[in-house]
């Protein structure tokens, strides 16, 4: 049996240790629950542990259990790479983006956006490890992108993400988040201004922190191994 509350507990009491070991405000650090491939159960079950915030990557997935668990007040992710041909379905269910890499992408984005949802919260992935097989904008093209975006309608840009390649050891870990984090200043004095670093998961999270997240993406550590279905 998958007891997603404990998992929960422990996860949140990880995420605030990493936190005040940083020097930080455990407060300071949200944690997106990464439910896909997860039956409907498990999501509940976090629910009723208090949870609110949920990451999807498969947009047809993600819409369905939007639409099942409409009756609760919760915040939905949408964590994976946006096909051009997905954007209005994300643009109509989600809260928050954190992979738009292109302006075209963010720009179907906001001509979708129905205007009753208010603002679509989105975070520019990067690629900085400029990996051939990620997605994600190059480290010298972000400038360009994020004054592109933040000008469109119906969209707020919060800040940035990554996926960086694996290492192994807590400094090394650290490396590809601390570049995000200078990413992010480079662009507050280009006068952009952003309060998301969307980065760490559960083999890197505290690296993640020590480094300025405000945003991990934890998925199999909460909810158990994912299903096929």
């Amino acid at each position: 049996m998958i007891r997603v509350t404990e998992n929960l507990r422990k996860i949140r009491d990880l995420l605030s240790q990493a936190a005040v070991d940083a020097g930080r405000d455990p407060d300071t650090v949200a944690l997106v629950a990464v439910s896909k491939k997860q039956p409907l159960e498990r999501l509940r079950a976090a629910i009723a542990a208090g949870h609110k915030d949920f990451g999807e990557n498969q947009v047809l997935e993600g819409v369905e259990k939007i639409e099942l668990l409409a009756d609760e007040a919760l915040t939905w992710h949408f964590i994976g790479h946006v096909q051009t041909n997905k954007t209005r379905a994300v643009a109509e269910h989600f809260q928050w983006v954190h992979s738009v890499d292109r302006f075209k992408t963010a720009r179907r984005l906001s001509e979708q956006r129905p205007e009753a949802l208010g603002e679509l919260n989105v975070c520019l992935q990067v690629n900085v490890d400029a990996e051939a097989s990620k997605s994600g904008v190059a480290p010298d093209a972000l400038i360009e992108l994020a004054s592109q975006v933040v000008e469109l309608p119906r969209l707020r840009l919060r800040g940035l993400m990554c996926l960086p390649m694996i290492r192994s050891g807590f400094e090394a870990q650290r490396e590809p988040f601390a570049r995000l984090r200078e990413l992010a200043t480079e662009l507050r004095d280009q006068g952009i201004e952003t309060d998301t670093l969307s980065m760490g998961m559960s083999d890197d999270f505290r690296a993640a922190i020590f480094e300025g997240a405000t945003i991990v993406r934890i998925g199999t550590a909460v909810f158990g191994p994912r299903t096929t279905a």
